[in-house]
């Protein structure tokens, strides 16, 4: 059987709806990987050190990490070798295999949240503004209410950016969830800490925190950090359980710079990558496993409030070369 087909069995499985977002959120990534691809088999009939060049290059301006691509054509060419494969058309499919196997292989693959057994979860929201953090954070608690039936609070300890703490709030009372807030320009750990008791008081499962999102003073968001890391550990066990930074998939080799940066500050258990749909790059989830090897927990699929999906690789590559596959 060939992979393609692989792919569609499996998602037999899979809900109908998660199908159907992960191909209309990356259909504008599939339309570009896919016409790129066809051309180039368009162009080399034979398969060539040329073909293999361009087809590098594709790949590495579909937003794949370098290293990885080499991993991927390096792969893709003992698999050439071995079954004698001359024409290009025979690739494509090749191609998304080893994709599926070098994301998948030697990797941390769990995109479930990290609840504690028992008491309070505490998720803290990391990333740089404009990321999309605060609707993230909405999205993310409408999913946890909905989904995994648990109650949410919500603490806006990002009390820098203008307009921040409104945003959240306004958020919170269209989903009928509290919000702890402080005034802007004061003490974020302070809203952390008063959001930790007002949780516990109030017996809620889950406290997702907001965090500035100020990178070029590293030092001093380091601390920040820092100071709410050590106030959540006094104050939940284990906690925070798990730290997601929300990346921009259409901010690309930036957005990998950016959570280079980020992991130097502080450990994160999990990515969020928002606005998929409104890149042509979808190559940044490999770029991502490439640099960090942090799992990608959820992706950003549209602007609805259930467009952020759990991340399914079968799903994920199914939404990237479907056009590949014919349909």
């Amino acid at each position: 059987m060939g992979f393609f087909n692989k792919i569609k069995e499996a998602l037999v499985g899979k809900s109908a709806v998660t199908n159907e977002k992960y191909r209309a959120g990356l259909d504008k990534s599939s339309s570009s990987f896919s016409d790129k691809l066809n051309a180039l088999a368009a162009r080399y009939r034979e398969v060539d050190d040329a073909y293999f060049d361009e087809l590098e290059n594709i790949l590495i301006m579909s937003d794949v990490g370098v290293s990885m691509v080499m991993t991927i054509v390096d792969e893709i060419k003992k698999e050439v070798r071995l079954e004698n494969i001359r024409d290009t058309s025979q690739i494509n499919e090749i191609i998304a295999d080893k994709m599926f196997i070098i994301y998948a292989n030697d990797s941390y693959m769990t995109t479930k949240l990290n609840y504690a057994k028992e008491g309070l979860t505490v998720i803290l929201m990391v990333g740089v503004n404009g990321a999309g953090k605060t609707t993230t954070i909405a999205k993310l608690a409408n999913k946890i209410i909905n989904e995994d039936y648990k109650s949410v609070m919500l603490a806006a300890g990002d009390t820098f950016r203008a307009g921040a703490i409104d945003q959240l709030s306004v958020w919170a009372d269209r989903l009928h969830i509290p919000c702890v807030i402080g005034k802007e320009g004061g003490d974020p750990s302070s809203v952390i800490y008063d959001g930790l008791k007002q949780a516990k008081a109030s017996g809620v499962d889950v406290l997702i925190c907001d965090t500035a999102g100020r990178l070029q003073n590293k030092a001093g968001l380091m601390k920040e950090l820092e100071k709410m890391n050590r106030i959540i550990g006094r104050e939940v066990a284990d906690g925070p359980q798990e730290t997601l930074l929300v990346i921009d998939a259409t901010t690309g080799q930036n957005g990998i710079s950016q959570a280079v940066e980020f992991s130097k500050i502080t450990d994160i258990s999990g990515i969020v990558l928002t606005k998929m749909d409104g890149t042509a790059k979808g190559g940044i989830v490999l770029s991502i496993k490439d640099k960090l090897n942090i799992p990608v927990k959820f992706i950003g699929l549209g602007e609805k409030i259930d467009d952020l999906q759990e991340f399914d690789l079968e799903a994920y590559i199914y939404g990237l070369c479907h056009d590949l596959m014919g349909e």
